[in-house]
């Protein structure tokens, strides 16, 4: 039987394959920098090995420069969907900042439409989540981002939440404070990058805004206090080993905490986060933890349970049906 997951914390953007992004270029009469695959692959992907963020940020330059139309963008969340569908994942959440993708005059509120209709093409069930952007002098950008997750939010099949992305350790949790009380106020569930850059007090004040879910949360566990707030609270932690790996947010892999919190019954998960750029897949993901921590068939269980459980999405009875009834 084939294997089946799910995959709550994937980037459009970091999710672009040589495959995309010749597709994309080739409808926007787009020059690509390479006509050579290896080469395009230097660009799009980093090496196992690799030693430094920077060179792990400088991979979204190009995917970036390949949605900034409509069809572009509508194009790129249908194909994403598609690709990750060949791994056997049968649910994603796609988030992706629309602020980023008004370089050529697209608005935000044309990014969002077009990002919706790319999902109603795909044949890959996924849902959409709207990132803020960490940064500087992009506060009425995150606004706008904010109102248009307000006014496009559905419970399934569209836009079901909002994210903050970004430079975590340069632009703290502690500025988005205001942002966050307004989708509380507005009932826009959200989801918070936190403790991948930053330490454990950067996961404690996303728990304090009314964050659903930690996008990584691997610091958590330099606070004992914070450990034991997403355990109470039951927070959904979306993690991601081969990008906190590439990324470093974990220096030494003998130290990755998953294992530790899934014993400790914290709910955690297993996603890609950037799989183009980490030329990984959510079967990938799930191979590593089993042949480095000797994940179990019951204890992958228990983690794609916490997965469905967390999505944002009114369909988890078809999810579970899906993953776990042998006959479906």
């Amino acid at each position: 039987m084939e294997e089946k997951y799910i995959d709550l914390h994937l980037h459009l953007d970091g999710a672009i394959t040589v495959d995309i992004a010749k597709k994309l270029a080739a409808m926007q009469n787009i020059a690509l920098p390479s006509e050579d695959e290896k080469e395009l692959e230097k660009l799009l992907s980093v090496p196992d090995d690799c030693t430094s963020l920077n060179d792990f940020l400088k991979c979204f330059a190009l995917p970036g420069s390949l949605m900034q139309t409509k069809d572009g963008l509508s194009a790129a969340v249908e194909l994403v969907l598609d690709d990750a569908g060949k791994s056997g994942v049968i649910y994603t959440e796609i988030r992706f900042a629309p602020q980023l993708h008004t370089q050529n005059g697209m608005t935000q509120e044309e990014a969002v439409l077009a990002a919706l209709d790319g999902l109603k093409q795909a044949k890959t069930k996924g849902n959409l989540i709207l990132c803020c952007m960490r940064g500087e002098g992009n506060d009425a950008e995150n606004s706008e981002t904010l109102e248009l997750a307000k006014k496009y939010l559905v419970e399934d099949g569209g836009v079901v939440a909002i994210d903050l992305a970004g430079a975590e350790a340069l632009y703290p949790t502690s500025r988005y404070r205001g942002l966050f009380a307004k989708a509380k106020e507005y009932g826009i569930p959200f989801t918070i990058h936190a403790g991948e850059a930053d330490g454990a007090d950067s996961v404690r004040l996303a728990i304090e805004y009314g964050a659903a879910r930690i996008g990584h949360g691997v610091r958590a566990c330099e606070d004992a206090a914070v450990l034991e707030l997403i355990r109470q609270r039951g927070i959904t932690l979306e993690m991601c080993p081969t990008s906190n790996r590439q990324t470093h947010a974990v220096e030494d892999m003998s130290d990755y905490p998953f294992m530790d919190y899934l014993k400790d019954g914290i709910k955690v998960t297993i996603n890609t986060d950037d799989p183009a750029i980490e030329r990984t897949d959510i079967a990938k993901e799930y191979r590593y933890m089993e042949e480095n921590f000797s994940l179990t068939k019951a204890q992958k269980k228990n983690v794609l349970e916490n997965a469905v459980n967390a999505a944002f999405t009114s369909d988890k009875d078809s999810l579970r049906k899906q993953l776990f009834d042998t006959k479906a």
